[in-house]
C-alpha cells in the first residue's frame, strides 16, 4: 500500500490537526513523486484558488521568495505575459512603489539577473493584477510550480493538505 492508499486517513488527522508540519511536507514528497506533473498542478492551483488559503498573489509570491534566480525569472515571464505590455504599464503606473522597476518590466521579459532584483511584495503586486486581468495565470503558475515540486512544500502545511485533498478526490 502506498501513500496514495492512505491519503485519506492522513488528511484526517491532518484536518484534525493531529499531524505535525514535518510528516505533512514527508507525505506531500511522497504524494508529489507518486503522480503526474499534471495531477499536481491541478492540485496546487485548487489550494490557490481555495478560500481555505491566503489569496493566490500572496502564495505564489511566498513561492517566489524561495525560488531560484531562473524560477523566479520563469514566474515573472508568465505573469507579464499574462498582463501584456498594456497591463504592465497600467500596473506600473498605478502602483506607485513598482515605478522604480518600469526599465526591468517594460521589456516584456527578464532575465535570471533581472528577477533577482524584483522584490516579492512587486511580485504579489503584478500577480494579483493578472489574476484579474487573465485568471488562467493560476493555472500557469500551477503549472510552472509543479514541475518544482521540491518547492511547492513552501506553501505551508494547511495548503499542502488542500492540495493533497484535491488529489485524493481527484483518484477517487
Amino acid at each position: 500500500m502506498g501513500i496514495l492508499d492512505n491519503l485519506g486517513d492522513f488528511l484526517k488527522q491532518v484536518s484534525s490537526g493531529n499531524a505535525p508540519e514535518a510528516e505533512v511536507h514527508a507525505a506531500y514528497d511522497q504524494v508529489a513523486q507518486s503522480v503526474p506533473q499534471g495531477t499536481l498542478a491541478e492540485g496546487l492551483a485548487h489550494a490557490f484558488n481555495s478560500k481555505e488559503t491566503p489569496p493566490f498573489e500572496q502564495m505564489v509570491s511566498g513561492l517566489y521568495g524561495q525560488s531560484s534566480p531562473d524560477q523566479k525569472a520563469g514566474l515573472i515571464n508568465q505573469i507579464l505575459g499574462a498582463l501584456g505590455p498594456g497591463g504592465v504599464s497600467q500596473v506600473l503606473a498605478g502602483a506607485g512603489g513598482l515605478s522604480g522597476l518600469a526599465g526591468l518590466l517594460s521589456g516584456g521579459s527578464v532575465t535570471s539577473q533581472q528577477a533577482e532584483q524584483i522584490p516579492p511584495d512587486a511580485v504579489q503586486t503584478l500577480a494579483q493584477h493578472a489574476a484579474k486581468q487573465q485568471p488562467s495565470i493560476v493555472d500557469s503558475a500551477a503549472a510552472f510550480y509543479a514541475q518544482h515540486s521540491t518547492l511547492v512544500k513552501a506553501i505551508g502545511a494547511g495548503a499542502l493538505a488542500i492540495l493533497m485533498r484535491k488529489i485524493s478526490q481527484s483518484r477517487s
